[in-house]
């Protein structure tokens, strides 16, 4: 794979994991609602599982949501600026998002890696705790690459803030 098709594959990884993700969660949880209501039983380890799921999807979900401009933004105030202005307000904010980014990696990068050197296992599946907990390092990752990108796109000119000027979800590849 050539470098400068890396950002459209892991466009769609990252894609089609959300959709897996809220499939599977979806899927889950309407089994255990039926299996608890209807059958008057259900799965111990359901609730873990959605829970894990759940947090991959946050995660990934923040990173795309970075990447498509669509994340919640109070802009009015910045708006009143000018279009330089504005500029410089979103690279403050989006060095601003790259520390925090940054402290949360390396905190889940020694998390997850005391995890791995203890082994503990997760309460209801016979899986290590630190393999489940391992999206936290890399979603964190996964978004400060993201906010590389807009970056890029700021300092380029083709945005003078990180909520993209169209806010439907056509985002071009």
């Amino acid at each position: 794979m050539k470098f400068n098709q890396f950002p459209k594959f892991l466009n769609h990884v990252e894609e089609w994991l959300i959709i897996l993700l809220v499939s599977c969660m979806t899927l889950l949880t309407f089994s255990q609602v039926v299996a608890r209501y209807v059958f008057n039983s259900g799965a111990v380890w359901a609730l873990e599982v959605t829970t894990y799921l759940f947090a991959w999807l946050v995660l990934l979900g923040a990173s795309y949501i970075i990447k498509i401009g669509s994340h919640i933004a109070v802009d009015s105030v910045v708006n009143l600026f000018s279009a330089q202005y504005r500029k410089i307000i979103t690279l403050v904010a989006i060095i601003s998002c790259m520390i925090f980014v940054v402290v949360m990696f390396i905190g889940s990068y020694e998390y997850v890696s005391l995890l791995k050197e203890i082994e503990i296992e997760m309460e209801d599946l016979p899986v290590l705790e630190w393999q489940a907990k391992i999206v936290l390092p890399l979603g964190f990752l996964l978004m400060f690459y993201r906010l590389t990108e807009v970056m890029i796109k700021v300092l380029n000119n083709q945005t003078t803030t990180m909520h993209f000027e169209s806010h439907n979800n056509d985002y071009q590849e």
